[in-house]
Formats: C-alpha cells, sequence, structure tokens
C-alpha cells in the first residue's frame, strides 16, 4: 500500500469546499473549483465579487480547502492566508489577465479569450490566491 499523498489529492481535484469566516465567528462553505500549483504552494479559486466568500476574505483573509477522492475514502484540507485579485474593470487589465493565468493553469486554452475577458468584467470576478501553510489529510481506504 502506498504512503498518502495529501497534496497529490489537492493537485488532481478540481471540485472542494472553501471555508472562510463569518463576521459573527462561524463558518462560512463554498463549493468551489480550485486549482493548486504544487510548485509554488498556492491555491487559485474564481470568484465573484460581493459574494458572502470574498466579502468573508476581504474581512478576514484566512481561509481553508477540502477536497475528498471520488470514493470519498480519503480527504485533504489546506489552511493559509488570502490575497484577492480583481475585479478587473478592463479586459486587459492585469487583474483579468491573472484570471486567465488561472484558467490557463487549471483548465488549458479557452476556445474564445476575448469572450472569456469579457465575462470575467461584467461578472466582477476576482482571483483568489491562498498562500498554503498547512496541508493535512488521510485515506481511509
Amino acid at each position: 500500500m502506498t504512503q498518502f499523498d495529501p497534496r497529490a489529492l489537492l493537485s488532481e481535484s478540481r471540485l472542494g469546499v472553501l471555508a472562510t469566516i463569518k463576521s459573527d465567528g462561524l463558518p462560512q462553505l463554498s463549493p468551489v473549483t480550485p486549482y493548486f500549483d504544487r510548485d509554488a504552494g498556492v491555491i487559485y479559486v474564481s470568484m465573484t465579487e460581493g459574494r458572502a466568500k470574498t466579502v468573508n476574505l476581504r474581512r478576514d483573509p484566512r481561509a481553508a480547502l477540502e477536497v475528498t477522492r471520488a470514493d470519498g475514502w480519503a480527504w485533504a484540507t489546506a489552511e493559509g492566508s488570502v490575497t484577492l485579485i480583481g475585479p478587473g474593470a478592463d479586459p486587459h487589465s492585469p487583474e483579468v489577465e491573472a484570471l486567465v493565468d488561472y484558467y490557463r493553469a487549471a483548465a488549458g486554452e479557452h476556445p474564445d479569450w476575448d469572450g472569456y475577458r469579457a465575462v470575467m468584467v461584467s461578472d466582477r470576478r476576482v482571483l483568489m490566491k491562498m498562500s498554503v501553510e498547512r496541508i493535512y489529510g488521510e485515506a481511509l481506504r
């Protein structure tokens, strides 16, 4: 049996649950599509300005992200400090470029970059960059 590596699970997972801290101190959970840059030790998530998770992170830039293996028998959690980039007001702004870089790393080339850029501006998309400070997890089988 090989040893479980929570970093590997984070790297391959494209669905996770992001935990942020509400103003009353309770957790707020959101399903997200993370991308873990294992070499840099950074998790990226695209989100919308004004949503609960974004508001929470602007107030308290700490978060945790949990992913599970498809069969449910392994999980990994990453915790860290967050920086938010955006939203961008121009399709070619540095904030939108950061979202383009995120998309390329997570999913490859987009069939319509001009359309993607326009949507990032109109949707007021923000890129979360979490510097991973701790990773832990377990494989139950």
